[in-house]
């Protein structure tokens, strides 16, 4: 785990059979309000839990479990980090959270070639990834966590409840699957993703001043160049119909 900006902190994921995301960690921690951005693969709860700990974060001061969406890959582990921090709060978008408090797991696995491999895998059984939500987002709203102010935007188009978190402060962006480093972006092929949708939310996430990229794998971003996005969204524009 390490510090990435002021009061931002990065746990790299470890990937295995299939990627495990990266977790960020913000707020001050003087505060005693943080908050977890995704969790991660299955099986890597203590990875995440241990990174936490040998950076001196007060596990009860974890307040809330912030998804970007939940896939496999980010929400995998989170009865492992619930059974470390019990009283943390979930919170998901409302196009997600009603899905997997109803055990509908294809908004998790995202095909169904994909949910037969990893239930193999990983010993996943019925139930397992069904999880009740406390806070349903939106969208739109301005979070004053932390001492920091994160605004929410929806961005669909990986998957139906996708959301970023941007810190207009630091410029800070943390957008889930949606774009990577390298002018990468999220697959758009799986359960609930939409090409064109996607595209809309690129075009959307590109009219924030970005400095600092936390995507959900492969590296993060210091130095964002101007038109990043922008110019992310163009380059894939013939694929995103």
């Amino acid at each position: 785990m390490a510090k990435i900006y002021n009061n931002v902190y990065f746990i790299p994921g470890q990937d295995d059979f299939i990627p495990d995301s990266h977790v960020y960690v913000i707020g001050d921690p003087a505060s005693k309000d943080l908050s977890l951005v995704d969790v991660g693969l299955k099986g890597k709860g203590n990875y995440k839990i241990e990174s936490m700990k040998k950076m001196g974060i007060d596990l009860s001061s974890i307040k809330r479990i912030i998804m970007t969406h939940t896939h496999l890959d980010h929400i995998g582990c989170l009865a492992e980090i619930k059974k470390a921090i019990p009283e943390a709060e979930l919170w998901v978008h409302k196009n997600e959270a009603g899905p997997m408090e109803n055990g509908d797991d294809r908004i998790i696995h995202g095909m169904d070639a994909f949910k037969s491999m990893c239930e193999m895998q990983y010993g996943i059984r019925p139930g397992d990834l069904t999880f009740k939500v406390d806070r349903k987002l939106e969208g739109a709203e301005v979070l004053e966590i932390g001492g920091m102010v994160w605004e929410v935007i929806h961005i669909p188009g990986h998957s139906t409840g996708g959301i970023a978190l941007y810190e207009s402060a630091q410029k800070i962006l943390i957008p889930g699957d949606v774009v990577y480093a390298d002018y990468a972006i999220g697959r758009f092929d799986l359960f609930s993703a939409d090409a064109s949708q996607l595209k809309e939310s690129l075009n959307r996430l590109a009219q924030l001043d970005i400095d600092i990229l936390l995507p959900g794998h492969n590296q993060i971003v210091k130095g964002v160049p101007a038109g990043y996005i922008k110019k992310t969204a163009k380059m894939w524009e013939a694929y995103l119909v």
